[in-house]
């Protein structure tokens, strides 16, 4: 008992941490934004840094806010998110669909990849970074900055994500991904496929390591040259140390998952309205 005692003296109790928040735009911070309201509410530091074009976050006593000048404008970003909308809901042909959503990936990489640039070479901002020492960087990969700026400074990451196009954020956590028996999105497969459905599924993953290495070449740009070495997106998101992910196998196929995964699929419940008659 006395060993037990002295043991437990030379624990520290559990302490509030200081967090740094770069969220992607658009719907995704409405799901980020419980999950800060939630940790203010435990006592933790949270300040989040956004372009000053940003669409949805203020300021508010759950968080600081800190904004970085950008060369684009609010309204190239809400253009942008409703184009998406309206193709999500589109009843076109694939090859139309597929090619508008190919298009809109290139514009809005365009744009997350030129507001992260402008964030790493903001000499104040990331002196702010340095000195304000963070325990942890939450953010969303999608678009990597976050994680770049974790690396650079080495401070833990969590993602909090629904997920990345072509499996990226599968191969980065080291999980299988076995295209034999996992749909591709586009397939319009089910898990029940038969031989040439299979084939055209592994086909389709073939073809995602192009298409995406085209969407993300700027990103892997801009951090090989950040970090001064070869960096791609998938070596780049490998170093998360936690992934939250907000989708469930109500929603998604199961698949197998690493043990820092972790399912919150009902966090995009969180505010919920009553349906009309």
């Amino acid at each position: 008992v006395v060993v037990l005692l002295l043991f437990l003296c030379c624990l520290n109790p559990a302490a509030a941490g200081k967090l740094l928040v770069i969220p992607m735009e658009g719907s995704h911070w409405l799901s980020m934004k419980e999950v800060l309201t939630e940790l203010s509410k435990r006592g933790h530091e949270i300040v989040v840094i956004a372009p000053d074009s940003n669409m949805l976050r203020d300021s508010s006593g759950k968080h600081e806010l800190k904004t970085y000048p950008t060369s684009f404008k609010k309204e190239e970003m809400e253009e942008l998110m409703h184009s998406f909308s309206a193709t999500c809901f589109s009843e076109e042909p694939f090859l139309t669909r597929f090619l508008n959503t190919w298009n809109q990936f290139q514009k809005s990489s365009s744009i997350f990849q030129a507001s992260c640039s402008s964030l790493l070479y903001n000499k104040e901002m990331m002196k702010y970074i340095e000195e304000s020492k963070f325990d942890a960087v939450f953010t969303d990969p999608l678009t990597p900055c976050g994680q770049i700026i974790a690396l650079h400074f080495s401070i833990p990451t969590v993602f909090f994500l629904r997920g990345i196009p072509c499996a990226i954020d599968i191969h980065a956590a080291q999980s299988p991904d076995p295209p034999s028996y996992v749909p591709r999105v586009f397939s319009l497969n089910t898990d029940h496929m038969t031989f040439s459905q299979r084939v055209k599924n592994f086909l389709l993953s073939i073809s995602e390591s192009f298409t995406c290495s085209m969407i993300f070449s700027s990103f892997e740009s801009l951090a090989s040259d950040f970090l001064q070495k070869p960096m791609t997106i998938t070596q780049l998101l490998s170093h998360g140390s936690v992934w939250l992910k907000r989708t469930d196998f109500v929603f998604d196929y199961p698949m197998p998952i690493m043990p820092n995964m972790i399912f919150i699929g009902g966090i995009n419940c969180a505010q919920k309205k009553p349906l009309s008659q």
